[in-house]
């Protein structure tokens, strides 16, 4: 509700205000998944950079656990690395698991509910070299893995994410190239579509099968889509298309066990009905159009070219490189469109890079007010956790300094965390569980006809 005599949006009591991270983005000493091999092998990451000692989690994530406990957060996503846990098929290492016993215990021992992912991304080299997730085996493969870390960590998780962002590692590895194993393949990148679904319901079934009570979801990346050219009809389809296949088509799968892809059908069996929750990860919205020249030539034998004009409206605010438009009221419009699923909601990323901290305030202010908009019709969203605590290794940007999430900064030569300005706001947020016309005129003032343009009116 809004207080307005306090001229405050408050949210729910029992409302997780919390962080995320990735084992490979963080934890370092890395030298078994196929991220790291893409590393050595060079040609995906920014400067051919690698990831190294990231943020050094594996042997000091208890200090950056001390600063989400300092800066009022009471919940928190991280993810299990599965190479560490299975380095080869037939060898599971106990002391990896018991160090990420330790990390959950210490979580909760500073009042952070934690929220595990049990694939972020990556996987072991011994799955690679068998051909990932392309492997008709893949499915079993991860249901032994979450056996046996549900097994171990159980008694201390309730809130299991199964798999991060699946249409993004579909998009980046398999059709655009741009990620392990860099690929050009629709065919491969549906086999991984449907092994990833059929993973997700294996880990739902196992996880329940040891905890009945276990609360378990995926998180799914959303795009605000929008025609380039909303005069013309192809535009129009073209985006309807892309946004039904980036946004829904794996949805589907998980919540009635039926994929529909470019006309054909598929059954995933025990798929249906396996979501207890969804979580978004929303950053921003991209124009999408045809390039009908191009779509034209592509009837000529021999020729290939790319058909889809991807961008962003000129004078709309957007991120670095290809990052598209930074759009607050994406949030809500992505929260509403998910809400069909019937399910409660976390937002489990949201985020922008920006090295110098100078949008990220507004960012925070903007989007935590579409979350509180969408809270207010009733669509029952539970928690946010921004991306990120701290910068870390971002994928094939690395370490490219346009690309820091972090509400601290990293000196990555000497593990110092640089307090942030909107670290500090977003302490604030999550200790008084709302955004105050007070908070917002004392850290971004300009926001203040966007978030409250009555106050005067009601003072």
């Amino acid at each position: 509700m809004s207080d307005t005599n306090n001229t405050t949006y408050r949210f729910p009591t029992r409302f997780r205000w919390g962080t995320a991270t990735s084992a490979h983005q963080v934890e370092g000493h890395q030298t078994n998944n196929d991220w790291w091999a893409a590393e050595v092998e060079g040609g995906y990451v920014y400067e051919n950079q690698r990831a190294g000692v990231a943020c050094d989690w594996w042997y000091s994530a208890e200090e950056d656990f001390d600063r989400m406990a300092e800066t009022g957060q009471n919940a928190h996503r991280l993810s299990v690395e599965w190479s560490r846990i299975q380095p080869h098929p037939d060898t599971w290492d106990e002391a990896a698991l018991m160090r990420y016993r330790e990390m959950v215990e210490g979580l909760r021992a500073r009042g952070i509910e934690p929220m595990l992912t049990l694939h972020h991304f990556t996987i072991p080299l011994w799955m690679a070299e068998q051909g990932g997730w392309e492997n008709e085996q893949s499915p079993a493969w991860f249901e032994a893995y979450v056996d046996k870390v549900v097994a171990a960590l159980g008694d201390l998780v309730d809130l299991w994410c199964t798999i991060n962002e699946p249409m993004v590692l579909i998009g980046q590895g398999y059709l655009l190239g741009t990620w392990p194993p860099g690929k050009h393949n629709l065919g491969d990148a549906i086999q991984v579509g449907l092994n990833l679904a059929r993973a997700h319901a294996a880990a739902y079934h196992a996880i329940h099968a040891a905890q009945p009570g276990a609360q378990v979801g995926l998180a799914k990346h959303m795009v605000v889509w929008r025609p380039h050219r909303f005069w013309l009809p192809t535009d129009q389809l073209v985006n309807r298309l892309v946004n039904r296949l980036s946004n829904h088509v794996i949805l589907g799968a998980v919540t009635k066990g039926v994929v529909r892809i470019l006309g054909k059908k598929y059954r995933i069996g025990g798929a249906a009905r396996t979501l207890d929750w969804l979580g978004v990860n929303y950053y921003q919205r991209f124009r999408v159009g045809i390039k009908l020249w191009d779509a034209l030539r592509n009837f000529i034998p021999g020729v290939s070219t790319d058909i889809l004009h991807l961008g962003t409206k000129p004078g709309q605010q957007k991120g670095p490189g290809a990052w598209g438009e930074i759009h607050p009221r994406g949030l809500f419009e992505s929260l509403r469109s998910v809400r069909r699923y019937g399910v409660p909601l976390y937002v489990t990323e949201n985020g922008i890079p920006d090295e110098h901290d100078e949008y990220r305030p507004h960012f925070i202010l903007a989007h935590l007010h579409q979350l509180w908009e969408a809270l207010q019709r009733g669509i029952p969203v539970r928690g946010y956790y921004h991306w990120s605590l701290v910068d870390n290794f971002e994928w094939s940007e690395g370490y490219d300094p346009r690309f820091r999430f972090g509400l601290f900064g990293v000196d990555f030569k000497t593990q110092e965390r640089i307090p942030r300005t909107s670290g500090r706001l977003y302490a604030e947020i999550c200790k008084q569980r709302g955004i105050s016309h007070d908070l917002v005129a004392r850290y971004v003032p300009e926001a203040i006809p966007l978030l409250f343009p009555n106050h005067n009116e009601k003072r």
